[in-house]
């Protein structure tokens, strides 16, 4: 089957055939319909990711029907149509048993976090050498063979080039307002950063019941997005300017909630600021390993949160059908959400405009 290889970082992907096992017990073979290309594959591109170590098979936002089970595989069969989650519990340390699915930490989840099954092995070979998938899902393929307990069925009716997003941009987004923040109706927030998943916070913290929403981005157009989506007011930083200043220009005082989504730790100390007494920060961007965020320790004293946030503190279980029940609604929008659409061959294409900034998501259909 044909995937996306990254074999060094700082390289072009190279889509090349790779060998693919039949799926050993409680495993599936996903035929992928289509993936999101997430600012996480461009981190592992960049060598700015410590667990996608290469030979890999990037992408981690896939949905598609599935092919093959399993031995020992009971909650689906050929045919169903999932989205594949950024992780799946073991079920069975002592964090699962007791509910904290979010915090399962066990050597199950750790081999998913490097694309490897539980007996540390990869499904995928290119002439022999073994082929880690991102994240144990390696989307951006024709397939993936995934482990049953990080797939989530979905209606077959919702199409599966927006459903993808849920596999890792909209979950994040979305539960870094309902999880993890806890947004609270009636309340201000603001979002620094409107890409792919800021936007989707912003659609959680208007979901959640947000009265005024604040998106601050250095673009123009991925502030008329936000505003489509939820935005009472968008804020356009110049570059050496003071977001915080900015925000409590609008809101003295500062807000209720303020969220960094771009992963520069400078921001998080500007959103940080731009909080409320007794406010919550949220810390959603990924900064490189080793950088420090800075605050002023007295303005703890005032009972301020800061607040980091792995994937949207999501269970795949509960939230991705969650999402999906909001789409279906018409509270959730994700057409917006995705601006192009193109093969697997093309696939560099959408890490090129990653890096410009030209778009929110580009999906591959492989």
């Amino acid at each position: 089957m044909r995937a996306a290889v990254m074999h060094e970082p700082h390289k072009p992907l190279v889509v090349e055939e790779l060998e693919i096992e039949s799926p050993h017990t409680g495993e599936v073979v996903v035929r992928i319909a289509a993936s999101g290309v997430c600012r996480s594959d461009l981190h592992a591109i960049e060598g700015e990711s410590p667990v996608s170590i290469p030979p890999l098979v990037l992408g981690h936002e896939g949905a598609g029907i599935v092919e093959e089970v399993g031995p020992g595989v009971t909650g689906l069969v050929r045919g169903d149509a999932v989205v594949i989650a950024l992780y799946g519990p073991c079920g069975t340390c002592n964090d699962c048993r007791a509910g904290d699915i979010t915090n399962c930490w066990s050597e199950t989840r750790t081999h998913n976090m490097y694309g490897r099954m539980p007996d540390g092995a990869t499904r995928l070979s290119l002439g022999g050498t073994p082929i880690a998938p991102m994240c144990g899902s390696g989307s951006l393929a024709e397939l993936s063979v995934v482990r049953e307990a990080q797939l989530v069925k979905i209606d077959p009716d919702i199409p599966l080039d927006l459903a993808c997003l849920a596999g890792c941009g909209v979950t994040t987004g979305i539960g870094a307002a309902l999880n993890i923040a806890k947004v609270e109706p009636g309340s201000v927030a603001a979002v620094v950063g409107c890409g792919g998943v800021g936007l989707n916070v912003i659609q959680g913290t208007r979901i959640a019941g947000a009265t005024r929403i604040i998106a601050c981005d250095t673009q123009q157009t991925k502030l008329d997005l936000a505003s489509d989506l939820g935005a009472t007011d968008c804020v356009r930083v110049e570059p050496g300017e003071s977001i915080s200043e900015r925000i409590k220009a609008l809101v003295p005082g500062g807000v209720d909630y303020a969220f960094e989504v771009v992963g520069h730790t400078p921001l998080v100390s500007e959103a940080f600021d731009s909080a409320r007494t007794g406010g919550t920060t949220v810390m959603v961007g990924a900064p490189p390993p080793g950088t420090q965020v800075t605050i002023d320790s007295r303005t703890l004293f005032s009972d301020r949160k800061l607040l980091g946030c792995l994937g949207g503190g999501n269970i795949p279980a509960r939230d991705i059908p969650r999402i999906m029940r909001h789409y279906q609604q018409g509270t959730l929008n994700l057409e917006k959400l995705v601006e192009t659409r193109i093969p697997l061959e093309r696939v560099n294409e959408a890490f090129d405009a990653l890096r410009k900034g030209e778009t929110v998501r580009t999906v591959v259909q492989p």
